[in-house]
């Protein structure tokens, strides 16, 4: 049964990567170190089969592997998310329920790509899945700028639907992430979190409620480090850490393709630090030798900012690969 009573999300929420062993076989070894080792860096929430982790280039069935063991693992913990993106309401909807049965926190609805649609048809879609969803959903609008948003006047309609308690903009928009901290200020109730991770520091300061940062998939320190400066009005500790946010995605991020170096750069760092294998879903490949030896470099020079770098936590796991 959903509950829309509880308490609005604040903070860092991982997008989770998902860390693979073939074509369809999950890592599991791999998927439970992330795991611990996101939870040990003090996050908030952990999101899961969004854009990060690949969630709709994965079978149904390894999204419900992913969904049941990543629950299990979690053990409520951290509120889990759970990406339910699809272009089909009846598939969104089984998945939310296996999200549901598994002990999630709620569901993450995109729109539903390939068919044409208008706001009106957004609108409709929200409301149908939210009012048959056993979870509450977050509402998001992808990175892909050719694929189908929220503008500001559908999400402050989709926002009074019983049942969606947020949203997640990694639209990359600055304007329009302000004008939407604006003009649901007056919902502390409803959360509001950005998804790319430069626009970090200026959504906290703006109004914004956290960040769904690849990054802490890495580092998760160092963006549970930047929110709590934030908090504690830190503000020169916070734009420092911004500082090493920007420099470290700006360098990660650029791996290979540019339409896979996000997660080229992400899954090489998780296998350079023995968390997890490093590879992709088709038709994506994994970084090459030459971009694994630029990786290795830029986590060596991690190793000069204190916040970035937990050698503990990496040689135990690399200990136990």
């Amino acid at each position: 049964m959903k509950s829309v009573a509880q308490k609005a999300l604040r903070g860092i929420v991982p997008p989770m990567v998902t860390p693979l062993a073939g074509p369809d076989a999950l890592d599991i070894t791999g998927l439970e170190r992330l795991v611990e080792h996101i939870i040990a860096g003090g996050v908030h929430g952990l999101f899961v089969l969004g854009t990060t982790g690949e969630g709709p280039a994965l079978s149904y069935r390894l999204r419900r592997e992913v969904i049941q063991r990543t629950c299990a693992q979690v053990a409520n913990r951290i509120p889990l998310l759970v990406g339910t993106i699809d272009t089909a309401e009846p598939e969104i909807l089984a998945l939310a329920q296996v999200a549901a049965e598994a002990g999630a926190h709620s569901i993450v609805v995109a729109p539903p790509y390939y068919l044409a649609l208008s706001q009106s048809d957004l609108i409709r879609t929200v409301e149908s899945i939210a009012r048959q969803s056993p979870l509450p959903m977050f509402i998001y609008n992808v990175p892909n700028p050719s694929l189908l948003r929220f503008s500001l006047q559908t999400l402050k309609i989709c926002a009074d639907i019983p049942g969606v308690i947020g949203f997640k903009d990694s639209s990359g928009d600055v304007n329009f992430l302000h004008q939407t901290l604006e003009c649901l200020h007056d919902r502390p109730e409803f959360s509001i979190l950005v998804g790319p991770e430069p626009l970090l520091a200026n959504s906290l300061l703006s109004g914004g409620h956290g960040g769904v940062s690849g990054g802490a998939n890495v580092f998760p320190e160092l963006y549970v480090a930047l929110y709590n400066a934030y908090c504690e009005g830190r503000l020169e500790d916070m734009w420092r850490l911004q500082v090493q946010v920007d420099e470290f995605t700006k360098r990660v991020y650029a791996t290979g393709e540019p339409e896979s170096s996000l997660l080229r750069g992400m899954k090489c760092c998780l296998s350079v630090l023995g968390i997890c294998k490093s590879r992709l879903c088709s038709p994506f490949v994994q970084a090459e030798n030459c971009e694994r030896d630029e990786i290795e470099r830029i986590l060596d020079d991690c190793r000069g900012h204190a916040i970035l770098w937990k050698p503990a936590v990496a040689q135990k796991m690399a200990r136990s690969t």
